[in-house]
């Protein structure tokens, strides 16, 4: 077994770096602390035992390490010459895929399949809270309102088209489908359709399939194809009424078009996780929209413990993998910026 220089750019648990030790035995280990740990080992809304080892990223790092684990800057990337395998710590990817940021014949490797717990339950409640109007519920709160807002819909009889059958998607899918809702799956390859779907197509289809869908879920990541997928034409093909949640990327829905259908009406509401700019500027009249829910692009990250353990897990068994020889779980394809299946 080659030994590696491995460089670790998340937080950690003292037990999670003893397993890596235990999995790499002789390899050499730096665990560099993550923009954004406040004092006591605080990231991401969770307390980690283990933040420091070697202090702050530095860029010698860069020429030092063999394994990257974690998001880094794409410049530090850069002048990472000895780079073999970079193990993110998100789903998206789309940052390291342009010619020049990794080494060539270095392999890039996703956390799909960390996600999908954490964020549908994230796009569940966004639902529920425009279903059920409980966004306008709370403001009346405030204001010491007691009324009826009248009627409200229900998951239940819906049907729901979900755009990116991943893990994320797959998760939310299964949950819609539990509480009575017809699946619509939307993939960008042909294959099996899973047991909680009752449909599947591909994007060539979604003229059709907008105006029968009660909500529209985007879980597609940010590549060259799905830039503007969502504009004033797609917006205006959508169902009067309808709910469209975004998780995915901003940039897959046009900001403005969404806008102009949320306060004409025509969509029955928005659940935003990630936007087009982002941050969302305070003066965007996005923030204004009483049919709008958003919150900062933080249903995933480490808001849930589960997602950080899912994450470890993966690169675990993938250093195992690189260490063996083995194929890594979750390539990236840098055509498509997709893993590779």
């Amino acid at each position: 077994m080659e030994q590696k220089r491995i460089l670790i750019t998340i937080p950690l648990e003292s037990r999670h770096g003893e397993m890596l030790r235990q999995i790499a035995p002789g390899c050499e280990f730096r665990f560099r602390a993550p923009e954004g740990v406040s004092s006591g080992g605080v990231f991401g809304g969770q307390r980690f035992s283990q933040v420091l080892d070697d202090g702050p990223l530095r860029e010698e790092d860069a020429g030092w390490a063999q394994i990257i684990f974690g998001n880094v800057e794409t410049e530090f990337v850069k002048k990472a010459s000895n780079l073999c395998w970079l193990q993110t710590n998100s789903a998206g990817v789309e940052s390291y895929l342009a010619p020049g940021v990794l080494p060539e014949n270095a392999l890039l490797t996703n956390a799909s399949g960390a996600y999908g717990l954490a964020i549908s339950e994230h796009m569940l409640g966004m639902l529920l809270e425009l279903q059920k109007k409980l966004h306008l519920y709370r403001e009346a709160q405030k204001r010491g309102e007691w009324s009826s807002l009248g009627a409200v819909t229900s998951v239940w009889g819906s049907t729901v088209l979900i755009l990116g059958m991943g893990d994320i998607g797959g998760e939310f899918g299964r949950r819609c489908k539990a509480l009575g809702a017809y699946v619509i799956g939307v993939r960008r390859t042909k294959r099996l359709k899973p047991d909680y779907a009752d449909e599947v197509h591909s994007l060539e289809r979604l003229s059709k399939l907008l105006p029968r869908s009660d909500v529209v879920a985007i879980t597609l990541p940010g590549t060259r194809d799905t830039r503007n997928l969502i504009g004033k034409e797609q917006l205006s093909q959508m169902k009067p009424g309808a709910v469209l949640l975004n998780v995915g990327r901003g940039f897959i829905v046009d900001t403005d078009a969404l806008c102009e259908a949320l306060k004409d009406g025509h969509l029955g509401g928005a659940g935003l996780d990630v936007t087009e700019p982002e941050p969302l500027p305070p003066e965007h009249p996005l923030w204004q929209m009483e049919n709008a829910v958003i919150t900062p692009h933080i249903s995933g990250f480490y808001h849930l413990r589960e997602t950080h353990e899912r994450i470890v897990g993966i690169f675990a068994e993938n250093l195992g993998r690189f260490l063996r020889g083995e194929p890594l779980k979750n390539r990236v394809d840098f055509t498509t910026g997709y893993r590779s299946l």
